[in-house]
């Protein structure tokens, strides 16, 4: 199976049955993610280097304007864009099997989860996944230990809280909080 074949089937949303060859794919680029950020954590590296190990990663280039402190963990690493200007503090996880798309200008803080697969809720098919994109839009916050769950969309300039688990959608300019976040107020 074709990077190309897996990465259609992901973006459609196409649920990966488990032990299916789109299954056993998947698990075969995790290892090079794996190995890929295996050497990105084991220790300093000049932030070229950061972004040089992050285009193998990601299979695409990275803008110079993008700056990532490690550690950084992702389980596929092939779905990750990364806008122009985009900073990711320490310990960000990207399960990015669904989808990972960040907006320019952003602002990731520390131990950030975007989390884009679900498993199924029927016992005998537990193991499927269904794949969903999670797409930041422009200039958004997103603070420390907030989890951002499948098939959401933060709209341009939006504020997400520390510790918050976003489940739906954020408006534009939207500053949200808690478990689940709520909007409280907007930021203009």
């Amino acid at each position: 199976m074709q990077l190309d074949q897996l990465l259609d089937a992901l973006n459609a949303s196409r649920t990966i049955t488990a032990g299916s060859p789109l299954h056993l794919a998947m698990h075969a680029v995790s290892q090079d993610a794996l190995r890929v950020t295996g050497e990105l954590n084991a220790g300093y590296h000049e932030p070229e280097r950061v972004r040089e190990l992050l285009t193998h990663l990601t299979g695409r280039s990275i803008d110079e304007s993008v700056t990532v402190f490690p550690p950084f963990y992702a389980d596929f690493g092939k779905n990750i864009v990364l806008g122009r200007g985009v900073f990711i503090n320490a310990g960000c996880t990207f399960q990015d099997q669904g989808g990972v798309t960040i907006g320019d200008d952003c602002l990731v803080g520390h131990n950030v989860v975007f989390a884009t697969l679900n498993h199924d809720l029927d016992p005998a098919h537990r193991a499927d996944l269904h794949p969903a994109p999670i797409s930041v839009g422009r200039n958004v916050w997103i603070g420390s230990n907030a989890t951002i769950l499948p098939g959401v969309t933060i709209g341009d300039d939006a504020v997400v809280a520390a510790a918050a688990v976003v489940t739906k959608d954020v408006p534009a300019g939207a500053v949200v909080v808690g478990s689940p976040a709520r909007v409280v107020r907007t930021v203009v």
